[in-house]
């Protein structure tokens, strides 16, 4: 199976409060009702994820993605009733867990209580408080994958073939993603970033990047606190020092300050490569939009194309 055929149609499903989109993923072809066993109903919490589990699922799951909108914060979201009631007839529900989408998981208990949970944080022994970041750390992404495959297979044995084919496939779209990580950490590995928000960090640590982010600063960005003026000016002088190879940032978070630094960056001639926390607009592919700031970063870091 190509990467193409994996290609999904989104339809519209539903919109929820305070902005959000309700999404429902569906496949070409005979659709679900041709999947032998029936399609295992799938809610997934936000979009880093939703794409990923729709891929798995193929023709032989209906996956709901709640919060398909960049527009709206995971950390602060409050469900309307909507949500609540998509998680009813929910046999799988995939969070992200170490309390990014804490919302969901208390839906999931009151609304799913029988329904099998893929939890990213507790397959890859995340705890709260932690870096909660995870669609970041490739190795996550192959362990939700992985725990998500065997779900799928479990709520419906009669289509584990498919299930099988389905998380081969998405391996092989995966292959020109991990191959340009594996180009990037040979060619650039002890190179050193600051960053904006700590959105990237698990990717940058992967790729052998050395943080030099001023840790007042990024104590601040974690905890969503304005950093003091003292952390500002660490920041720009680690801009100024010709020690930092790039700046990572964050743009769904842009204000004040991260102009500030963006403005410092551009006069120290420190290259910035533009992330997004959630998936941007336009962008309806987990693989394409990695691959497509990885691409950035390359250039930025004058890999070898």
């Amino acid at each position: 199976m190509s990467a193409a055929s994996l290609t999904l149609l989104i339809s519209l499903a539903g919109c929820g409060s305070n902005g959000t989109t309700a999404t429902t993923a569906t496949t070409d072809g005979p659709g679900a009702s041709a999947c032998p066993g029936g399609a295992v109903d799938v809610v997934v919490s936000v979009d880093q994820w939703g794409d990923i589990v729709s891929e798995l699922g193929g023709d032989c799951a209906t996956v709901t993605t709640l919060l398909a909108s960049s527009s709206v914060d995971p950390h602060d979201y409050e469900p309307s009733p909507s949500d609540a009631a998509a998680f009813r007839d929910a046999q799988l529900v995939v969070v992200n867990g170490a309390d990014y989408d804490h919302w969901a998981s208390d839906l999931a208990a009151a609304s799913a209580p029988t329904a099998a949970v893929v939890d990213a944080a507790t397959v890859t022994g995340t705890p709260d408080g932690a870096n909660p970041h995870l669609w970041y750390k490739p190795s996550a992404v192959t362990a939700v994958a992985d725990a998500v495959s065997a779900e799928l297979a479990r709520l419906n044995p009669e289509a584990a073939d498919y299930f099988t084919q389905r998380r081969s496939a998405f391996g092989t779209a995966l292959q020109p993603f991990d191959t340009l990580i594996d180009r990037i950490k040979a060619e650039a590995s002890g190179k050193t970033y600051v960053a904006t928000e700590s959105v990237f960090d698990y990717q940058a640590e992967a790729l052998g990047l050395v943080d030099k982010t001023p840790p007042g600063y990024r104590r601040a960005a974690a905890n969503e606190a304005d950093p003091s003026p003292a952390d500002i000016r660490a920041f720009q002088a680690e801009l100024e020092s010709g020690e930092v190879s790039v700046m990572i940032f964050n743009t769904q978070t842009e204000g004040s300050v991260s102009e500030q630094l963006r403005a410092a960056a551009e006069a120290a001639g420190v290259p910035i490569v533009a992330v997004t926390e959630t998936v941007p607009p336009g962008q309806d592919s987990f693989v394409g939009w990695q691959d497509e700031q990885l691409t950035d970063l390359a250039k930025a870091l004058g890999v070898t194309p």
